[in-house]
């Protein structure tokens, strides 16, 4: 092995034996995003209105949000691997079915079922990838190597998925562009299934006898750890707002004079800014403490940037370059988050795939949440009305996360 190689992944915080599933990952990622930031508009345009678009995307949520709970203790029952495949096989029959016979006819019952069906997928795939790197990496490494897992996860699904989309969508139509989204899974699969060859450690593996019992750890352990909780709150919190503005915010900004192809540049250039830096705020959090970088830069942070952003165009009269600007910093400080997924798992030294369970439930949760609150509160405060709720949401979350203190007397523990 060259070992100027391993000096340079090991610098940057990249666990190496499992480079070839970070990069799994973010193409999986980029298959699974190729939607997110128009398929609301696109929706509206064809018939529905936003209720029933924000509909669609809360029972998507809800699935997520079953699949991501469990995600972590069915990683340590049966094995990474197999939870991964688990993942892309529903996906691929979610994709199918909802592109291929709900939207073309727009057959709405037939798109809940169908895409909800979708939303058991990347989590299953992604999220328990996450017990993996939890379990290889050392804890005063794991900041960075979970700030790695973001920066993959979030530049598939909000940055390459956006700017494909971007340039897809001209070239060949909405639905194709969805079909697409099959190739980029499968050779996201690959990477990740075939040509990493890591294998998992002794302790994830789980005896049969105790199957029953882990796969309830994911809400015990909640009462056992009550700073579990907290930290699965604030990490619903985190992307509230990520998941909420695709919904609503596109139909904002094309007042403003901005088309979709626009609006999509903007979103995949917010995600670039928020990328590069959950590597930032990795180092950040591990040297000035997780639960400071949480709270101050994740949660004061994007509570003014989300008001900035959103009234950014008003006063700019729809610059797109001023908005661009807010955008990309409400991007970079939303990476803020990035050493929870570091913090919750150390809290506790044994049942960590349970932790993570909580987290990933967290990170699942706003893909309901986010569209729920716009299809319950839209059409009585407006935007600007939703606006103000998921900034009020995130000072929220600083004040609680300021309770979220580790037990032993780590570094980290000692400046949070």
């Amino acid at each position: 092995m060259n070992t100027q190689n391993t000096t340079i992944f090991d610098k940057i915080g990249l666990p190496r034996p499992l480079s070839w599933a970070y990069l799994g990952v973010l193409v999986f990622m980029m298959g699974d995003g190729i939607e997110q930031g128009w398929l609301s508009p696109y929706l509206i345009e064809r018939g529905l209105n936003i209720q029933e678009s924000a509909l669609l995307f809360t029972t998507y949520g809800v699935t997520i949000a079953i699949s991501a709970w469990f995600s972590g203790v069915l990683a340590e029952v049966y094995g990474v691997r197999k939870i991964m495949i688990a993942g892309l096989l529903l996906y691929l029959a979610g994709t199918i079915g909802f592109v291929g016979f709900s939207l073309p006819d727009l057959n709405y019952t037939a798109m809940l079922s169908t895409y909800a069906l979708r939303g058991f997928g990347y989590p299953l795939f992604s999220y328990s990838f996450l017990v993996w790197i939890t379990y290889t990496t050392p804890q005063n490494k794991l900041g960075r190597a979970v700030g790695w897992f973001w920066f993959v996860f979030t530049g598939g699904l909000n940055v390459l998925g956006a700017y494909y989309s971007s340039w897809s969508i001209e070239r060949f139509g909405h639905l194709n562009t969805l079909w697409s989204s099959i190739f980029w899974t499968l050779l996201g699969a690959f990477f990740t299934l075939i040509l990493n060859k890591q294998k998992q450690t002794e302790k994830q593996k789980t005896k049969l006898k105790e199957k029953v019992s882990e796969l309830f750890k994911g809400i015990t352990i909640m009462k056992k750890e009550p700073k579990i909780l907290l930290g699965g709150i604030v990490r619903v919190i985190n992307t509230t707002a990520q998941f909420a503005f695709p919904v609503f915010l596109p139909l904002y900004m094309y007042e403003y004079g901005f088309t979709t192809t626009e609006w999509l540049q903007i979103w995949g250039t917010i995600f670039s800014s928020n990328i590069l830096f959950n590597l930032v705020f990795g180092f950040v959090g591990d040297r000035v403490g997780w639960r400071n970088t949480v709270m101050w830069f994740g949660g004061v942070g994007c509570g003014l940037s989300t008001l900035l952003f959103y009234y950014t165009p008003q006063f700019s009269m729809g610059n797109y370059g001023v908005v661009m600007i807010a955008g990309v910093i409400w991007g970079a400080l939303l990476a803020g988050y990035v050493p929870l997924s570091a913090l919750i798992p150390s809290l506790v030294k044994t049942d960590k795939g349970a932790a993570i369970s909580v987290l990933n439930l967290g990170a699942g949760l706003p893909v309901f949440v986010g569209p729920a609150i716009v299809g319950l509160t839209f059409q009585y405060i407006g935007s600007e009305g939703v606006i103000w709720i998921l900034s009020g949401l995130y000072f929220v979350g600083a004040f609680l996360t300021q309770f979220i203190t580790l037990n032993d007397q780590t570094k980290t523990s000692e400046k949070s």
